[in-house]
């Protein structure tokens, strides 16, 4: 198994964020993995390897600013463009790497930023690959939300979580869980940016995802202008990449193959 070779500390438009990149593979794309609202690299696991060695592409995966080893946020509170900002941030990011031949592959908030980066940097963005992403706030989204502050209030979520995020756990979660519950992020939509997503779209969703219901992946995957498809999971619920790896893995590397 191909293991990431390279880990560092990037400094970009102000942040530190910690990288691992992986950059075997000559002249081929590069996987960009994007973490969801309480994920890290590490929690990744070895997704992004085994990925990557199967598909033969170069991996790149980094904590966003707040989460795992990069740097604190200076603050809770986020801005309802948030993801908007966090997607013009990773297009500094593959500039500062030299990639520009990215394949984006995120899950939840990633995989709303991965989007959101396809819609307005299309020079750089040659495919993505979105799990369990939104595109506008439901019901069951909130329900997902303060259930998981509940959990976290309730049992031992936060020790869990330091593991992974050390003492920036209770930023990243207010930051999480306030900005999502806010009145005026009820309007938050990014569905007019979609059709101006030209590249290939894989959309991966779990049945009986709890943060999210099919309407994500239906308008997402026909307002779009490029090829898109589909991949619905029955009875798997809102993290398919750790919840069944190998099915997942086995449609990723299926749908890169298609395009490289």
């Amino acid at each position: 198994m191909i293991k990431m070779i390279e880990n560092k500390i990037l400094n970009v438009g102000g942040q530190n964020l910690f990288t691992e990149y992986n950059n075997a593979f000559e002249n081929r794309p590069t996987i960009v993995f994007l973490h969801d609202s309480l994920g890290s690299v590490q929690l990744w696991r070895d997704f992004p390897a085994k990925l990557s060695e199967a598909a033969q592409c170069n991996a790149l995966a980094y904590d966003r600013l707040g989460y795992g080893k990069s740097y604190p946020m200076p603050t809770h509170e986020r801005p309802v463009n948030y993801m908007e900002l966090e997607a013009d941030l990773l297009n500094d990011v593959l500039t500062e790497m030299n990639i520009d031949n990215a394949i984006l592959f995120g899950h939840s908030d990633g995989g709303t930023i991965a989007l959101i980066t396809a819609a307005k940097y299309l020079e750089k963005v040659k495919a993505v690959i979105c799990e369990a992403g939104h595109i506008f706030v439901e019901d069951v989204t909130l329900k997902g939300v303060y259930d998981a502050w509940n959990a976290y209030k309730t049992t031992n979520l936060s020790e869990r979580l330091q593991k992974y995020h050390g003492d920036k756990v209770e930023m990243l979660f207010k930051a999480w869980t306030e900005t999502w519950t806010r009145e005026d992020y009820r309007t938050w939509n990014i569905e007019h940016l979609l059709k101006h997503i030209t590249c290939p779209l894989l959309f991966i969703q779990g049945e009986a995802d709890e943060y999210g219901t099919l309407d994500q992946v239906e308008k997402t995957v026909t307002q779009v202008s490029g090829s898109a498809e589909k991949y619905i999971i029955p009875a798997i619920g809102h993290t398919p990449h750790k919840e069944v790896p190998e099915l997942v893995l086995e449609r990723a590397i299926e749908f890169i193959t298609k395009y490289f």
